[in-house]
């Protein structure tokens, strides 16, 4: 029986040093971190301050427009008054679509000839067709200090008629030479 405890003694003994040395073995464990010490918070940063708003965009002025009115026959062979339906189309063609402007800013007054004539008288012919027809556009409430009136004579024809041998049918087929180009701009009402 004694070995029987003896045996059992070693047996505790080795079960002990099994222990010990599995003990020994481990790491020991570390005690943790502390806490780190609270600083005062520093402030954030201030937000950036809003953009300032864009300027607002400055209006585009409006295009101008054009009114045209060519190769109308107005005048008599000869002549730089106005006939009743030359005045009739000037108030139908021009001075009624004054009204589409709401800014008149220029208005051009060509005069013209026919080739019948020296150049010379042609050229006054034509330069008085265009006053004429300036004059009647301020009575009617064109503004006088933005209409240029100039003459061509027979430069800028608009018919030739180069057969016509009998004087009175050429003075007849060159009547659309005989006009006044009137052109107008300005800008149009919205």
């Amino acid at each position: 029986m004694r070995i029987h405890h003896h045996a059992r003694s070693f047996l505790c003994a080795a079960t002990l040093a099994a222990l010990v040395g599995c003990a020994t073995t481990e790491e020991p464990k570390s005690a943790p971190a502390p806490a780190p010490t609270p600083t005062p918070a520093t402030p954030a940063p201030a937000p950036a301050p809003a953009p300032a708003p864009k300027p607002a965009a400055a209006p585009v002025p409006a295009a101008p427009v054009g009114l045209r009115v060519t190769s109308t026959p107005l005048f008599e062979f000869d002549k730089s008054r106005l006939t009743q339906e030359a005045t009739d189309t000037l108030d139908r063609e021009v001075v009624v679509r004054f009204g589409e402007f709401q800014v008149v800013r220029t208005i051009s007054v060509s005069g013209h000839a026919d080739r019948l004539g020296t150049q010379k008288y042609n050229q006054k012919l034509s330069e008085r067709r265009a006053q004429t027809v300036k004059a009647y556009l301020v009575r009617q409430g064109a503004p006088a200090d933005r209409i240029a009136a100039l003459g061509f004579g027979e430069s800028k024809p608009v018919k030739v008629c180069p057969d016509q041998k009998n004087r009175k049918a050429l003075i007849a087929c060159l009547q659309p030479n005989r006009r006044v180009e009137v052109e107008v701009l300005g800008t149009a009402r919205p």
